[in-house]
This record gives C-alpha cells, sequence and structure tokens, in this order.
C-alpha cells in the first residue's frame, strides 16, 4: 500500500479547493442558464449523479451548485428523489409583476430628478429604433432589456431600489426570454424605451410615469397568458443527461 505523505496534505488540499469552488461556480452558472432557457423544463427532474456524468465532475461541485439554486427558488431538492425544476407559476409572476410596477413607476420617478443628461442621452441612442438590429437573439435581448430598466434604476441614485429590483428581475427573467422570441415585440419595446427616454430627457415626470407603466403592463398581459404548451418549444436535457 501507498503511503501517503501527510506533510504533502495541506498543499494538495490548497490546489483542489479552488478548482472545486471554481467548478461548482461554472456549474451554477450553466444550471441556472439552462432552467432561464427552458432547456430544463419546468417539473422535469435531475439527479446529482446524472449532472456529475454529464458536467464530467464528482458530486461535490454538483451537490454545491444545486444548493445554491435551490436557495434561489430554481428548483426543489428532495431526498431519494432528485431535483425538480421549478414549476412555472402564473399568479405568483402576477405578484412580482405588481411589486415590479411600483418599484419601475419610483425608480423612473427618482430618474427624473436625479439621472444625469448625458446618461439619459446615451440611453436614447442605444434604444433609437433604428437601431434596431436585422436579428436579435431572444436572450440577448432580455439581456438588454434588463439593463435598460437597471440603467433608469441606478440613475435614480436609490441603491435599495435597485437591489429589490434585481430581485425581482431573476424570478420573472423566464418569461422575459420567452416573450422576446416574436420579432414585433422586439421592435415595439425598442419604440416604447426610447418615448420613456425622451420623456426622461425633458424631464416629463409624469408623461414617463404613464409609459412605463403601460410598458410594464403589456409584459404582465403576456404572463398571465403564457402557458407550458408555449414553453414547449423549448428542447429539454433529459435525453442528454441519461446519454449513453
Amino acid at each position: 500500500m501507498k503511503r501517503v505523505d501527510l506533510e504533502q496534505m495541506p498543499e494538495r488540499i490548497e490546489e483542489t479547493a479552488p478548482r472545486r469552488a471554481v467548478a461548482a461556480e461554472d456549474i451554477y452558472n450553466t444550471l441556472r442558464e439552462m432552467i432561464l432557457s427552458f432547456e430544463l423544463y419546468p417539473g422535469s427532474r435531475i439527479t446529482e449523479t446524472e449532472l456529475a456524468d454529464y458536467f464530467e465532475v464528482s458530486r461535490t461541485p454538483v451537490r454545491e451548485a444545486l444548493l445554491r439554486l435551490e436557495n434561489e427558488g430554481h428548483l426543489t431538492i428532495r431526498s431519494k428523489q432528485g431535483c425538480f425544476i421549478r414549476q412555472i407559476n402564473i399568479e405568483e409572476l402576477s405578484e412580482y409583476y405588481r411589486v415590479r410596477m411600483a418599484l419601475e413607476i419610483a425608480a423612473v420617478e427618482d430618474a427624473c430628478t436625479h439621472m444625469p443628461t448625458k446618461e439619459v442621452e446615451q440611453l436614447i441612442e442605444v434604444w433609437s429604433p433604428h437601431k434596431l438590429p436585422k436579428k436579435i437573439s431572444s436572450s440577448f435581448m432580455e439581456q438588454q432589456d434588463e439593463s435598460f430598466h437597471i440603467a433608469l434604476a441606478v440613475g435614480g441614485g436609490n441603491s435599495i431600489l435597485v437591489r429589490y429590483l434585481r430581485d425581482i428581475n431573476d424570478h420573472i427573467r423566464v418569461i422575459r426570454r420567452v416573450d422576446f422570441h416574436d420579432p414585433e415585440r422586439v421592435a415595439r419595446t425598442y419604440k416604447e424605451h426610447n418615448e420613456i427616454l425622451s420623456a426622461l430627457l425633458n424631464r416629463e415626470v409624469v408623461k414617463v410615469r404613464t409609459l412605463i407603466k403601460h410598458h410594464i403592463q403589456r409584459s404582465e398581459q403576456f404572463a398571465q397568458t403564457l402557458t407550458l404548451t408555449q414553453l414547449a418549444r423549448k428542447k429539454t436535457l433529459s435525453s442528454r443527461l441519461r446519454r449513453p
């Protein structure tokens, strides 16, 4: 039997732990994206063993990633049963949109007072309808849309509001991505964002409040009509995770 050199253990642990942390972070990011893009379908079951095989790692970093995802509400871990991807709860999504509405209105009101004109002008240039790309992925558009709303909140100067809005975004991101599969929806978003920014540039607080309210209401209406049938366009990973 080979003798273990105890003097080498601290150094070996220091080398292994960071690699495991990196692996867990990478696995977390990948699984989170899979859930948000519906590659892992709502309600589907996965196991640590399947994921360890899929990522070609031990179960330890997989478990760390799964626990983090569970804490964020993306999945549920059931003892001896596996992990189940969160279902889409339409009523709950509507409640998130109600909270989002209040936060967004407060954000643009603050932005009318505090956001520098130069920053507003830069956003107007980005969201000018003539800048609309001919082809744009739903995931990229979702990121751009979220960045727009966060930029307005940051411009308002209330860091607590920004933090709560980011949390809301984490819960409705799945809807945003599906919503932006429609090219007409993308074009309308560019137009509405530009109108909001123009009102903000002129410091028309009543108008900008009305515009942001109608803008978010349209997204909420889409969330209320969303069904799992519409989500079925996305292929699940079940077959890939169980590959021979």
